[in-house]
């Protein structure tokens, strides 16, 4: 038995969960030498070295964190979530120090773009597929012998794992397949009682998760579009292959024995509503608009009752009597990517059962807005 996978695959993970009560610590990032703040810190890093869970801010989204080389507390994340053991887990750093800790060096003319790559975008929002060490355990990975490694560019991010003195796998801190959470509020209505501590700063910065690459010698994969666009990875590091699993539009009847990377499940970010994308084609003149205002109309004859996430400035058809939020100006998409899992949120709480938005260009941030919506929308 590989470090508790193989025993995690053979149950579902509903059943295995106790109750817990979820200890919600403020922190202001302005005054995070407060004694307050330290003080949050210093309990939040002791849950981690002893073996418990906890949700903690990134620059991206809140991640669900345990010890990274204690596979006992790495199960605690996949218990909570309710997450299968196919999908395997990103590991954060404090400092690059700590990254001997889980990954070994590439040989060749592929490490120096890595080295390269780090330079640029650590600490920030780019996960690395690397060689995983011995000391990471295979629940981590998913039985992969590589492992997803980034160091957080959030300061209570790396406070919290340089508290901890360990590496922590962390996740997004929801349930499985759910929208990702973008505030402390957000992780508490999928995960209060069942994870040990949330630490709450207020609104994660980007919005979307880190983007996922693998490196090698002659292209660089990049298995998920996320806050730094592809275009400025392929500035360093050369090509860029988008990876497509061989599936094209549903869920697999049967489960993956491990998937390659995080963040390339086909369904995902899902919120309770049935999400439709609309094409724009990059079309948002008067052309594009009456498309969008007939697509809106079309989906509100029925007796469902209609969301949407509207940009600024975009119109609503005359009479329309469902709900929308206010998602940002169409043009900034990193505006869109910060705002769009709590629209998607709002909408469910809402009450709204279809959620209608029209895709960004596929580019910038817009590619990860892409993906993040097209994976919602998938059926089951």
């Amino acid at each position: 038995m590989k470090d508790g996978w193989l025993a995690l695959r053979k149950r579902h993970p509903r059943t295995q969960m106790a109750a817990k009560h979820t200890a919600r610590l403020a922190i202001s990032v302005d005054c995070i030498s407060s004694a307050a703040a330290q003080s949050a810190l210093a309990q939040a890093a002791e849950a981690i070295r002893s073996g418990g869970t906890v949700a903690f801010p990134t620059e991206t989204v809140y991640g669900l964190g345990a010890n990274a080389l204690d596979a006992a507390a790495v199960k605690g994340i996949f218990l909570a979530k309710q997450r299968p053991a196919w999908d395997p887990m990103i590991v954060h750093i404090a400092d690059r120090a700590m990254l001997v800790q889980v990954a070994v060096r590439f040989p060749g003319n592929a490490q120096q773009k890595i080295d390269a790559l780090m330079d640029q975008f650590w600490p920030g929002p780019l996960t690395l597929l690397l060689p995983k060490q011995p000391a990471v355990p295979s629940i981590v990975t998913a039985g992969r012998e590589l492992v997803g490694v980034r160091m957080p560019a959030h300061p209570v991010a790396l406070a919290l794992i340089a508290k901890a003195r360990v590496p922590i796998a962390a996740p997004s801190a929801n349930r499985f397949g759910h929208t990702s959470p973008t505030t402390a509020q957000h992780v508490l209505e999928d995960l209060d009682g069942r994870i040990d501590i949330v630490l709450d700063t207020g609104p994660a910065w980007c919005g979307v998760e880190s983007t996922v690459i693998e490196v090698r010698d002659h292209e660089t994969i990049l298995y998920r579009p996320g806050a730094i666009p592809a275009e400025e990875i392929e500035s360093i590091a050369g090509p860029v292959i988008l990876y497509r699993t061989a599936t094209s539009s549903v869920t697999p009847p049967q489960p993956p024995e491990s998937l390659p990377s995080p963040g390339v499940d086909m369904r995902h970010y899902a919120p309770n509503a049935c999400v439709i994308p609309l094409e724009m084609n990059g079309n948002t003149g008067t052309d594009g608009q009456a498309r969008w205002l007939r697509a809106v109309q079309e989906q509100s004859q029925g007796a469902r009752k209609i969301g949407i996430l509207l940009p600024a400035n975009w119109p609503l058809p005359e009479g329309f009597a469902g709900i929308h939020f206010a998602w940002g100006r169409w043009e900034d998409d990193r505006e869109l990517a910060q705002r769009l899992f709590a629209g998607l949120r709002t909408l469910d709480a809402m009450g709204a059962e279809v959620i209608l938005c029209p895709l960004p260009p596929d580019s910038g941030m817009g590619a990860a807005i892409r993906d993040r919506l097209l994976k919602a929308a998938r059926k089951e």
